[in-house]
């Protein structure tokens, strides 16, 4: 996978409730995965990168904004970069693969929003593809 994907899951609803799939992916490369919760919606985390992770990035609860950019100098990568952005929120079943070589940049849109994130990479060698820079780099995040 070298481009962004999105899985679109289903969402079925009847009187017992909801139930939320992704029945169109497949789990055999995830090794591991977290949630990151946001209490409110002014933080920005990010901008993080990884040279050889993959990432999938699934809205459990609230709204949110992802940015991804393809980096292209890990040590002093481009100010001109340009993002791609999407948006998912819990009334959609959608996951947004993330190939190798990325970094991430996320933003809630409501209270107590949850976004659930997999990994291709168990916890040890995610220290070693570790990249961090500025989230006010590539992106102007009042405009969203």
């Amino acid at each position: 996978m070298d481009t962004v994907k999105i899985v679109d899951g289903e969402i079925f609803t009847d009187h017992r409730g909801t139930i939320r799939s992704l029945n169109n992916f497949l789990f055999e490369d995830v090794k591991r995965t977290y949630i990151i919760h946001h209490p409110e919606p002014s933080i920005i985390r990010g901008w993080h990168g990884h040279m050889h992770e993959r990432k999938w990035f699934y809205c459990l609860k609230g709204a949110w904004t992802l940015a991804l950019v393809k980096i292209d100098d890990w040590t002093n990568p481009s100010h001109d970069l340009v993002p791609q952005v999407f948006h998912l929120n819990e009334n959609e079943s959608k996951l947004i693969c993330v190939p190798a070589g990325y970094a991430n940049c996320l933003k809630a849109h409501s209270p107590e929003s949850i976004i659930q994130v997999f990994s291709d990479v168990p916890i040890p060698e995610a220290y070693n593809d570790s990249w961090r820079y500025n989230s006010e780099l590539w992106m102007d995040w009042s405009n969203f």
